[in-house]
């Protein structure tokens, strides 16, 4: 071209270019590329550059830009009251049963049995959560209670992050004894302690903390939630795994239903009345169960 020339389009992005000097090979307005190294620009005769100029005008309003969703804000709170909570109370409980305190069978008062629940004893569902069979089931059970209540804590309080997870374990257990039959036993904090997870993997799911871009990303708070739960709640031969997956059911719907109440979230009064709630439920389900 040795005529006048006018520059109908410029940018950094080369690739930008090309896809606008593809456009006008299409229509067949001749033009060149002109590239410096810093920038590139797409340049035609004068004659049509307003016929230019036009058509890739046309393309870029049929062909907008891909809009970056921002990133969610997270409000992060203070986890330590609710995980100091909980290992106080489970330790508690498990020192009290230990010496039976009340001259009481504490493992008899207050596990998961499913004839009795049936028949009315509701507050095994949470009394049964706080008891262990030993000290390797009491510590792990406190390890990764800590470990999925850091997160939990963070992103609810702890107020109302120990609360929805012991209705969301309580719910998993009521779940889990409706469908075994009448003879199933258990005890363990094992399924608070996935509810916990569920609740995490729900409430970044369904907050969008995570980017949203594709599909990998939309989901991976889902895909390691089971992950986890896969790894860490389905080995051995005493493991209630029904527990643990309806506890991570449970928690999973838990967190997708907080993230609406974020405003709540905020609100100390909120979170010290959860958090007394959840120790509450605990304490009263044990007054009934030793009947003190």
């Amino acid at each position: 071209m040795n005529e006048d020339l006018r520059v109908v389009f410029e940018s950094q992005n080369r690739q930008n270019c090309a896809d606008r000097a593809l456009v006008l090979t299409s229509l067949g307005i001749p033009h060149e590329l002109v590239d410096d190294g810093a920038s590139c620009a797409v340049v035609v005769p004068a004659s049509v550059s307003a016929r230019a100029a036009m058509e890739l005008r046309l393309y870029d309003e049929e062909n907008p830009p891909p809009k970056i969703a921002a990133r969610a804000v997270v409000e992060r709170h203070d986890p330590m009251p609710g995980l100091v909570g909980y290992v106080l109370v489970v330790c508690l409980v498990a020192g009290m049963a230990g010496y039976s305190f009340f001259g009481s069978n504490w493992i008899a008062a207050g596990r998961v049995d499913g004839e009795l629940i049936r028949n009315g004893e509701v507050w095994r569902l949470f009394t049964a959560l706080t008891l262990h069979a030993g000290v390797k089931h009491l510590l792990g059970n406190l390890v990764f209670g800590v470990f999925f209540g850091i997160f939990a804590g963070r992103l609810l309080g702890s107020g109302f992050a120990w609360l929805a997870i012991v209705l969301a374990a309580a719910a998993g257990n009521a779940i889990n004894v409706l469908l075994l039959e009448p003879t199933h036993r258990a005890i363990g904090a094992s399924t608070a302690v996935f509810a916990a997870l569920g609740i995490v993997a729900g409430y970044v799911w369904k907050g969008k903390l995570m980017r949203q871009d594709g599909w990998s990303n939309r989901y991976g708070p889902i895909v390691g939630g089971l992950a986890l739960l896969m790894y860490t709640g389905t080995g051995g031969p005493n493991t209630d795994i029904g527990a643990h997956l309806l506890g991570f059911v449970c928690g999973f719907a838990a967190g997708v239903l907080l993230v609406r109440y974020g405003k709540v979230l905020k609100n100390g009064i909120s979170q010290r009345f959860a958090g007394v709630l959840a120790i509450g439920l605990i304490v009263l389900s044990w007054i009934v169960a030793l009947g003190v």
